[in-house]
């Protein structure tokens, strides 16, 4: 399932998945023709096929109601599905008493008129209603589910949505979308695994810069002291780390304590570097005072 298809995808799934109590049946038809009503008619408008077959499929009388299909116009690039509503479908059915049909409610928002994606910009369900009381109404019934959802305004038109991750994976259990939901888990699980390797990236780029600045100093400290004092004045241990600097500007401490005869720990090379630094400091001291 890609990121583009990931709605037509869920809803598809979902437009195969007939539930199998009567009351349930009831309620998803109900919800279809309520959220995916035409304010301004009085069809039922999809643009999935599936979805228009299991309306059509729900219908007591699907001889005198069939499915309408309508080209696809500049504004509008998918084909239209249409299928008229019969007369008991044109007004709101009552809340459902039951969870399981409060459940099959949302699920018919989701076919109707819901979309999920998972973007470069985030995670994003959101239903887009066709009216203000169809709003109000879902809202009550994800709300009755623990998942309250965030609401705006698009082009005078009322939306809820979800932006957190956990918020939009339990909304579409709870709708039976699970294919949708591993989807969604397997591209967090990928963004997190690139997201890990790209801050080991960042850190490791990070030390190897700080690294190379060290080395570039130490290397500027030794060439002094060779030059003001001379290596060969050093002790053994300091002469021996100057000597490993300067012929091997780009290795770490620890890779310069395993050239050391014999073999140094790195914190060991680290403090024969500082006594280089501070030698550096009392010549260059020394040098001031003789000038003034």
């Amino acid at each position: 399932m890609s990121a583009a298809s990931i709605s037509a995808d869920t809803k598809d799934a979902l437009a195969r998945d007939v539930p199998e109590g009567e009351h349930c049946r009831n309620a998803l038809r109900a919800g279809l023709a309520l959220y995916g009503a035409n304010p301004r008619s009085t069809h039922f408008i999809t643009h999935r096929n599936t979805v228009a077959r299991l309306f059509w499929s729900l219908l007591d009388d699907r001889k005198t109601h069939p499915i309408e299909q309508r080209a696809a116009t500049r504004l509008r690039r998918l084909p239209t599905f249409a299928i008229e509503l019969p007369e008991p479908l044109r007004t709101a059915p009552r809340k459902p008493v039951r969870k399981c049909d409060r459940l099959i409610e949302i699920r018919a928002a989701f076919l109707a008129c819901g979309s999920v994606a998972a973007g470069t910009h985030g995670y994003h369900l959101e239903f887009v209603l066709p009216g203000g009381e169809t709003a109000e109404r879902l809202a009550w019934m994800l709300r009755s589910t623990g998942r309250t959802a965030k609401t705006t305004t698009r082009k005078m038109r009322r939306l809820l949505y979800y932006k957190d991750f956990d918020a939009i994976v339990d909304v579409l259990t709870m709708i039976g979308a699970f294919g949708a939901v591993l989807h969604l888990e397997d591209v967090r699980a990928l963004r997190e695994t690139k997201n890990r390797i790209h801050r080991l990236v960042n850190t490791e780029a990070a030390n190897l810069e700080r690294a190379a600045q060290a080395a570039a100093v130490q290397c500027r400290l030794i060439e002094y002291v060779s030059s003001a004092y001379g290596l060969a004045q050093l002790s053994p241990a300091l002469r021996e780390i100057a000597e490993l600097r300067l012929a091997h500007p780009d290795e770490s401490l620890a890779e310069l304590g395993r050239r050391c005869n014999p073999a140094i720990a790195k914190p060991t090379v680290g403090s024969r570097l500082a006594a280089l630094g501070r030698l550096a400091s009392k010549l260059r001291q020394g040098q001031g005072k003789r000038t003034r």
